[in-house]
C-alpha cells in the first residue's frame, strides 16, 4: 500500500528540526520509520528547496500558519517494515485535521479503518470536535457510524470525550447535539457527564439555561456534586440572585454531608450579601443544631456582615466562638476587625480588639472564593494584597501588614488636613 506523508519541517535552516518530527508521533511510534524519515530530509534538503521553488502551486501544500509542508518521497514508506504504526497515524490524522488538510486526514482515517489498527477513543473524539467545530456534522455522523461498525464498545467513551470537548470550548449547541445522538443510541447520561453538563451551562450559558440544565438533572435523578453546586451558585451570585441561591441550596438539601459545609455556607452567604442579619443568625443556629461544625468560611461570612454593619459586639462574640471551635483566622478575619474599627474611627483600639488573635502568625487566605464573589474584599484585604504583591516576602505577618496599613491611613489623614 502506498502512503504519502506530509511533514512540517523548516526548509530555510541549515539542519532539519528533528525534535519536531518526533513530536508528530505521540507515543514515539515506529522509531526506525522516523529515523529513516529524518535522514531522508537531511540528505535532500536542497532538493526540496529547489522543488518548492520550481513546482507549480498545485504541488505545494500549506498549513494553517502558511508554512509549506513538503512531500516525503514514497520510496521511504514502500518497505513494509517502515510502515507507520497506530500512534503515528493517529498523530498525523489530528495534525492534518487541525491544519485544515481534510482530504489528507480523510485518507488516513479510511486507511486506519481498513487496517487492523484500532483508533483510540480520545483521537476519535478530537476528530469529531474538529469536524463539529466546522459545522460538518455529516462527517461527524459518518465517523460515529464507522466506529459503531468497527468497535461499538468504544462509543460511550467517544461520546463522553466529544461532549467534554464541545463543553469546555463553550460550544453548547454542538454539545447538545452530541448528547441527543448519544441518548438516541441507547446510552445513558451518568453522574459525571451530568454534572459536567451543568458545569458547562453554568459557565458559558445564561442563568436560565443553567437552571434548565439543573432541572434536567433532577428529572434524571442524578445527584448534583460539589463542582456542579459551585458552578450554579456562582451563576446566581454573578446575577445577584441571592434569594434564588438560597432556594437552590434548600432544593439540593442542607442535610447532605458529602460536600461539607458548602451548602450551609452558601445559604448564610445568600442572607449576608443582603444583610438580612436576623435570618443570618437564625440559619447559623440551625446549622449548629443540625450537627455541622462551622469552618473558617462560615465564620468569615458572618464577620464580613458584622463588619459592614459596624456590629462590634457581634463581631467579638463571633471571634470568641472561633477560638472555642479552634478555627484559625486568616487575612479576611483580621480585615473584618480592622475595617470595622477604622470605619468607626477607633484605630487606637485595634490592639485591644485583636488581643485574642495571634499577630505573629503568617498571613494566609483560606476563605472560599465564592465569599469574595458575593461580598467583595474589604479595604484592609485589598491593600494587604497590593503590599504583599509589591514587596515579595515569604514571612509576612499580620502585625507587619496592619502596621503598614495604619501608617498609610495616618499619612492620608495628614495630607487631607494639610489641604
Amino acid at each position: 500500500m502506498e502512503f504519502v506523508l506530509l511533514v512540517s519541517a523548516p526548509l530555510t535552516s541549515r539542519t532539519v528540526d528533528r525534535k519536531r518530527l518526533r513530536q508528530v508521533s505521540s507515543k514515539n511510534g515506529n522509531l526506525k520509520f522516523w529515523m529513516c524519515l529524518d535522514q531522508s530530509l537531511q540528505g535532500n534538503r536542497e532538493y526540496y528547496v529547489n522543488k518548492r521553488n520550481g513546482c507549480n502551486s498545485g504541488s505545494q501544500i500549506y498549513s494553517s500558519s502558511g508554512e509549506r509542508l513538503p512531500l516525503i518521497p514514497e520510496k521511504i514508506v514502500k518497505s513494509e517494515s517502515l510502515l507507520p504504526d497506530n500512534s503515528t497515524l493517529s498523530a498525523l490524522l489530528l495534525y492534518y485535521a487541525r491544519n485544515g488538510l481534510l482530504s489528507k486526514a480523510s485518507e488516513i482515517w479510511e486507511q486506519m479503518l481498513n487496517s487492523s489498527f484500532m483508533p483510540d477513543a480520545e483521537v476519535v473524539s478530537q476528530l469529531i470536535f474538529l469536524y463539529g467545530g466546522m459545522g460538518d456534522f455529516g462527517m461527524v455522523a459518518k465517523i460515529l457510524h464507522q466506529m459503531q461498525l468497527k468497535d461499538s464498545a468504544l462509543l460511550p467513551g467517544i461520546y463522553s470525550l466529544a461532549i467534554s470537548c464541545f463543553g469546555k470550548s463553550g460550544q453548547l449547541d454542538y454539545m447538545e447535539i452530541m448528547i441527543k445522538w448519544m441518548v438516541s443510541m441507547g446510552y445513558s447520561v451518568d453522574s459525571t457527564m451530568g454534572n459536567a453538563y451543568l458545569l458547562y451551562y453554568s459557565t458559558f450559558g445564561s442563568l436560565a439555561d443553567a437552571e434548565s440544565a439543573y432541572g434536567r438533572l433532577k428529572k434524571s435523578r442524578i445527584l448534583i456534586e460539589e463542582e456542579g453546586i459551585r458552578a450554579l451558585s456562582f451563576a446566581y451570585i454573578k446575577e445577584n440572585k441571592f434569594y434564588a441561591l438560597g432556594r437552590f441550596v434548600h432544593d439540593v438539601g442542607l442535610g447532605r454531608k458529602n460536600v461539607g459545609n458548602l451548602l450551609w455556607n452558601l445559604l448564610l452567604l445568600s442572607y449576608a450579601a443582603n444583610f438580612k442579619m436576623k435570618s443570618l443568625q437564625r440559619e447559623f443556629v440551625r446549622m449548629v443544631e443540625a450537627g455541622f461544625h462551622p469552618d473558617l468560611s462560615t465564620f468569615n461570612i458572618r464577620l464580613l456582615a458584622f463588619s459592614r454593619m459596624s456590629l462590634l459586639w457581634d463581631l467579638h462574640l463571633s471571634l470568641e466562638h472561633m477560638k472555642h471551635e479552634a478555627v484559625v483566622p486568616d487575612l479576611v478575619t483580621y480585615g473584618c476587625v480592622v475595617d470595622a474599627y477604622m470605619d468607626r474611627k477607633l484605630g487606637k483600639n485595634l490592639k485591644f480588639a485583636l488581643r485574642k488573635l495571634n499577630w505573629n502568625d503568617c498571613v494566609s487566605v483560606l476563605t472560599d472564593p465564592l465569599v469574595f464573589e458575593a461580598m467583595g474584599k474589604g479595604d484592609f484585604h485589598l491593600n494587604s494584597e497590593v503590599v504583599m504583591e509589591y514587596v515579595k516576602k515569604k514571612d509576612w505577618t499580620y502585625k507587619m501588614i496592619i502596621a503598614i496599613y495604619l501608617k498609610k491611613k495616618f499619612r492620608s489623614n495628614q495630607i487631607f488636613w494639610n489641604y
